[in-house]
């Protein structure tokens, strides 16, 4: 069994911060948990607005609190989240994540990532990172 806290996490090297300063992700489960997915609590700054293509990854994410709202690029839709809403990008979606209010989210990855990962020039994460 593998028991970890948020607070305990948040307090270690588990809590990446993004270079460009829209997020921090404190990342609980890990490809060295050998459980088949990742799963991070994710902050996204009040103002965030950035754009990613998870081209390794598929993702699915949980807002907990706070309100923005994701914009898919291919077809222009854009859909408000708030506390409650999970999106999932299942087909590797190209897309927009805009915060009006700083964010919680709950997101899982497959395949799972090791751990110091923060997005590409493409918006992306390489699919075999620094582990933590």
């Amino acid at each position: 069994m593998i028991v970890r806290t948020l607070a305990e996490a948040e307090n270690s090297n588990r809590k990446i911060v993004s270079p460009d300063g829209n997020w921090d992700s404190t990342r609980l489960l890990l490809k060295d948990d050998n459980m088949g997915f990742s799963f991070h609590i994710t902050t996204i700054y009040a103002g965030a607005d950035f754009e990613m293509h998870y081209q390794n990854h598929l993702e699915s994410v949980f807002c907990m609190s706070g309100e923005g709202e994701v914009e898919t690029l291919d077809d222009g839709k854009v859909y408000p989240i708030t506390p409650g809403t999970i999106y999932i990008l299942d087909k590797h979606d190209k897309h927009v994540l805009r915060a009006t209010q700083e964010m919680k989210m709950a997101c899982v990855f497959n395949p799972p990532l090791n751990g110091k990962e923060v997005h590409n020039s493409e918006g992306a994460y390489e699919l075999e990172a620094e582990t933590i």
